[in-house]
Order: structure tokens, then C-alpha cells, then sequence
């Protein structure tokens, strides 16, 4: 009796206000704990540095070495934003527009990332970005959103680079560009986005601006999956489940689908429970 094939899914990308990772820069000494790291940061913020206040922000969103406060939070990141740290400004713009320590204000998060932009911190303008592209705290504006993606991107912001790609590939605030799309999804993976290896995965797989390569895909479907993509996880185990470009493997399957499934994947709880009845 034929059995019903796995199907894949579509590696979508995550076209939100993204906050990147904060690089933390030391402010006096070398810190041992995170008790030490706290008292350090906030000596670095009353003198007036303005990267200190951000890492004490971060601290505290934490609750690393204090007890987590997202109300103080607020307030030293803003000072850092207010002593010029841009890293500072977008942070604040992120509680701003979740509502986190802060009351929501969608103008606030969409002027702070602004900030944060303008003063070069990548991730800002990724952020800002998807302020345009979600219409959210400003009218809607796709090419706005491609151009502040670019900037991000070519600042460094994997998810900028990523999120491009997908505006390549729809056509969307650009014209559509599959080869670009490719392009750029290459490059938001190879900076760490996950999301960006899973859509590479896709376009290798389906031959989409590029040749089918089912091995490239295998590894790029990989790569996401490790990097926590549940898109990635999910159809890793479908070419290992249906035996595509692979030998069949039911562990290797199982072991993807599960991975997925921990992240709250319904399609990956499903595919495993078909496979583990």
C-alpha cells in the first residue's frame, strides 16, 4: 500500500520589529559574575557612559545579577539612548511597541528605532524596516521598507538581509528578483539568521533563482534547523521521511519533526505523531 508523502512547508521569514543582539561593551575592568557585571555598568552609567546604561538596561532586562525589573530596564535605556548609544534607542523603541516596562506607543517604538537607526546601529533600521512594512505606527510604505531592510542589511543585520530577500522574491516595494532573492537570503544566513538558511533551503530545493541542488537544500534546511527555525526542522525531516535526495531515514525524520514540535509547531507535533503512533 502507497503511503501518504510528507509535505514541505514555507520557510517564512520573520517580518517583525526586530531588536538585534546587543553587543555589550565592558565598561571598567573584567567583571567575574553577574553581580560584579551590574555594579561595573552601573558606575559606568554615573560617570556619564552611555554604552553602561545600555548594558545595565540589559542587565536588568535579564535579571542577570539583579532582579529583573523591565520598568528600570526602560529607564536605562533610555539614558543611554539620551547620552547618544544608539544600541539604547532601538532597545527602548522594542519595549515601546510590546508594551514592556513602558506603555505601548507604536509612535514612540517607530521614532526610537528612527534613532537608533540614524545614529548606525543596523538592527534600528531592520526594526524601522518593519515599522513600514506592517504599516504599524505609520502608513504602510513596502519600498520605504525595502530601503530601510537594505540599510540594515548592509549595515550587518542578518534578519535586514533575510527580510529583503523575501521582499525580492514576492516583489514586494521592488521589483521581483529571484536570483537577488537568493542572494540575499545566502547572506542573512551566513550572518546567523536562521530563518534566512531555511528560505535558502527552499529556493535550492525548488529551484527557484538558482539550480535544484536537494543536497545544498539538505544542508541549508540543516543549518536553519540547528539555528531553531521550525520551518527549517520541518522540512529536513520531510527529505528524510520521503527519502528525498537522501536515503530514507525514520530517525533522522523523527529527530527534526521533534525539534519543530518543541517550538510549538502544529505541521511538526502532526508529522511526529504519524511517524510515532
Amino acid at each position: 500500500m502507497s503511503r501518504t508523502p510528507f509535505h514541505f512547508v514555507i520557510a517564512t521569514l520573520t517580518l517583525l520589529l526586530a531588536c538585534g543582539p546587543i553587543t555589550l561593551a565592558q565598561t571598567t575592568g573584567t567583571p567575574q559574575n553577574d553581580t560584579q557585571r551590574a555594579a561595573a555598568y552601573q558606575k559606568g552609567c554615573d560617570a556619564g557612559n552611555a554604552a553602561g546604561c545600555t548594558a545595565l538596561a540589559v542587565i536588568y532586562l535579564s535579571g542577570a545579577g539583579v532582579e529583573r525589573d523591565l520598568t528600570q530596564a526602560a529607564a536605562f535605556f533610555r539614558k543611554g539612548c539620551d547620552g547618544g548609544n544608539p544600541v539604547g534607542c532601538t532597545e527602548l523603541g522594542g519595549l515601546y511597541s510590546v508594551g514592556a516596562g513602558v506603555a505601548q506607543d507604536k509612535t514612540q517604538a517607530l521614532t526610537l528605532y528612527r534613532k537608533g537607526c540614524d545614529g548606525g546601529y543596523a538592527a534600528g533600521c531592520t526594526s524601522l524596516a518593519a515599522m513600514y512594512y506592517n504599516g504599524t505606527g505609520i502608513a504602510q510604505d513596502q519600498t520605504q521598507g525595502v530601503a530601510f531592510f537594505r540599510k540594515g542589511c548592509d549595515g550587518g543585520d542578518a534578519t535586514g538581509c533575510s527580510n529583503l530577500g523575501r521582499m525580492y522574491l514576492n516583489g514586494t516595494g521592488v521589483a521581483k528578483d529571484q536570483a537577488q532573492a537568493v542572494a540575499f537570503f545566502r547572506k542573512g544566513c551566513a550572518a546567523g539568521d536562521a530563518a534566512g538558511c531555511s528560505a535558502l533551503g527552499d529556493m535550492y530545493a525548488k529551484g527557484i533563482g538558482t539550480a535544484t541542488d536537494q543536497a545544498q537544500a539538505i544542508a541549508f534546511y540543516r543549518k536553519g534547523c540547528d539555528g531553531g527555525d521550525a520551518a527549517g526542522c520541518i522540512n529536513l525531516g520531510v527529505f528524510y521521511a520521503n527519502g528525498t535526495g537522501v536515503t530514507p531515514d525514520k530517525t533522522q525524520a523523527i529527530a527534526a519533526f521533534n525539534k519543530a514540535c518543541q517550538t510549538g509547531s502544529a505541521v511538526a507535533c502532526a508529522y511526529l505523531k504519524r511517524l510515532q503512533p
